[in-house]
């Protein structure tokens, strides 16, 4: 069963996550136990001290949700060493029913992808190179153990070779006369119970004798052949065969494709499949970080569905969600926000004018009548007073009051004093560098053709946004610039004044039909407004109206 993620939007704030978490546990106790929670931005230092205030881990950092490698590739990877033989790589391929291996190191570093074309090149060679035929390029030991031989006597079993192969299955004369084609040092000869010949090439001294269908070797021989430093083996395979395995005792090192082409497992689908389905390969390894094995792709696992199903929490436009969002079943949205999302089919969409998507979350829980832990109350109402400012912003209504009384109840929790505190739990124009400061909370938006941003930080007085005010403008300057945005905003809120400074900066044409009191050049004073949502947005998107 594959998870479906509850996620928040990009840059979350409390409430997404709080709301993420809360929703995600909601949905496991009514049916659907692969819920999971996830966040595809960084967390500040207020919902840190929320988490661990109640005692809850982060969710699951999930960056892209479009399909991955790792979604489609065969995790299970049959592999082989490169000291493996070519006879163990076929048996593994003729049981397992494929076509490619990969050749892994100790460390599960590819060196090279093993080939049933090219071994079928290898065993079959073209007529213009029919003397390959006779070559056996192996070590003594693994010879016996690819022919499941006796080693009798053998020197340096494990020196690897180039043998050539001899079929001792003519007469001695003629036999005789073909020794002294070949350097006797390398001569392998494959012989059944012919004395003679086995005789004839222990005189030669030549490497080895495979001797074939089991038979008895004579003790006069064995000491003809430990004098002269012959190897004898004891095939139990007849000569034909013994000869044609002999070919498969080489190792699969010589054999690999050493260049190849590999995926990492977290590239998109979409950016691989076309040079995958170009390619001559029929499988590519998949590689971790370290360069490390981990999967095998086939061209036919191109062709399988990703079944990713999402639950948006605290949003429902596709600007402000999880990149890929585009490419995955959303199944569920629970916002509080204006409508943005166009969906293929209809789903469940609960979008109500509330204060808090943690409101909705919690009513869900006391509507269905299950019990909320103190820790997961608490997580709810910290993501409440966190979106409403304690009930102080505008966008507050009584369905949020209500919520927060039976959350305190249930918690434990005084509203009044966690607010406090979570207020107080750091300041990001103090933690964190204007540009990730702007960016913590920041939205951004589609009107009349024109896409803008807009962020907020809440403070507790402006002495440190005073303090900073000239690298967060040109903090801001840049992201707008470099996003190509029509503008960039920023609306600094005192919570306890209950007053926001609105900084911007892009088309100079829309600047100029902000109607607020400009104290300083790009900085407007906007007494009493405190939501972004309620307040600001609409009022930007009426300044936007006449601007070309």
């Amino acid at each position: 069963m594959s998870e479906v993620l509850v996620i928040g939007h990009k840059n979350p704030d409390t409430d997404a996550i709080c709301s993420a978490i809360a929703y995600a546990e909601y949905k496991r106790r009514t049916g659907m136990p692969n819920a999971v929670a996830a966040r595809c931005g960084d967390t500040n230092d207020r919902i840190d001290f929320v988490l661990k205030t109640f005692e809850f881990p982060a969710p699951r950092f999930v960056a892209d949700v479009s399909p991955k490698v790792r979604d489609v590739m065969q995790g299970n990877v049959v592999s082989l060493p490169p000291t493996a033989t070519v006879a163990e790589a076929l048996g593994i391929m003729d049981e397992r029913n494929i076509r490619v291996l990969p050749v892994l190191n100790e460390d599960k570093t590819c060196c090279g992808l093993l080939s049933l074309f090219k071994m079928s090149k290898f065993f079959f060679p073209a007529p213009n190179r029919i003397f390959d035929s006779r070559k056996v390029e192996a070590t003594l030991r693994n010879l016996a153990r690819t022919l499941s031989a006796e080693m009798h006597y053998v020197l340096e079993p494990d020196r690897a070779e180039s043998l050539i192969l001899m079929v001792g299955a003519m007469s001695v004369s003629n036999f005789s006369k073909r020794l002294p084609i070949y350097p006797k040092e390398r001569i392998l000869v494959v012989v059944g119970d012919r004395e003679d010949i086995q005789e004839l090439a222990i005189a030669h001294g030549v490497r080895a004798i495979v001797v074939t269908g089991g038979l008895k070797f004579s003790e006069k021989l064995y000491d003809s052949a430990c004098k002269h430093g012959v190897s004898v083996l004891i095939s139990p395979h007849d000569s034909a065969t013994t000869a044609m395995l002999s070919r498969a005792s080489i190792t699969v090192e010589h054999m690999i494709h050493e260049k190849f082409l590999a995926f990492k497992e977290d590239e998109p689908l979409a950016s691989i499949l076309a040079v995958a389905t170009a390619s001559n390969f029929l499988a590519f390894p998949v590689l971790d970080d370290k360069k490390r094995t981990v999967g095998i792709l086939s061209k036919s696992d191109l062709l399988k569905k990703v079944d990713r199903q999402l639950i948006l929490v605290d949003h429902n436009e596709l600007s402000q969600a999880v990149n890929g969002a585009d490419t995955a079943d959303i199944i569920e949205v629970i916002d509080h926000h204006r409508l943005g999302l166009t969906t293929h089919r209809p789903i469940l969409f609960r979008n109500e004018p509330v204060g808090s998507t943690s409101t909705i979350v919690a009513e869900m829980f006391i509507r269905g009548r299950l019990e909320m832990s103190s820790k997961l109350a608490g997580l709810l109402l910290a993501g409440v007073v966190s979106d409403t400012l304690n009930l102080t912003s505008p966008t507050t209504t009584q369905r949020d009051v209500d919520v927060l009384a039976i959350l305190e109840l249930t918690s434990g929790v005084s509203a009044i004093e966690f607010t406090e505190k979570l207020f107080a739990s750091g300041s990001l124009l103090v933690t964190r560098p204007p540009s990730l400061a702007i960016t913590t909370d920041c939205k951004e938006y589609t009107e009349l053709g024109k896409t803008f941003s807009v962020a907020q930080i809440e403070e507790i007085g402006f002495e440190q946004f005073w303090k900073r005010k000239d690298a967060v403008i040109k903090a801001l300057e840049e992201q707008c610039e470099n996003k190509e945005y029509f503008f960039a905003a920023l609306m600094v809120t005192d919570v306890v004044a209950q007053t926001s400074l609105l900084l911007v900066a892009g088309a100079e044409a829309f600047r100029a039909k902000i109607d607020y009191h400009e104290i300083e050049p790009s900085i407007w004073e906007m007494p009493n407004v405190v939501s972004r949502k309620k307040q600001l947005l609409p009022y930007l998107t009426h300044c936007l109206v006449g601007v070309g």
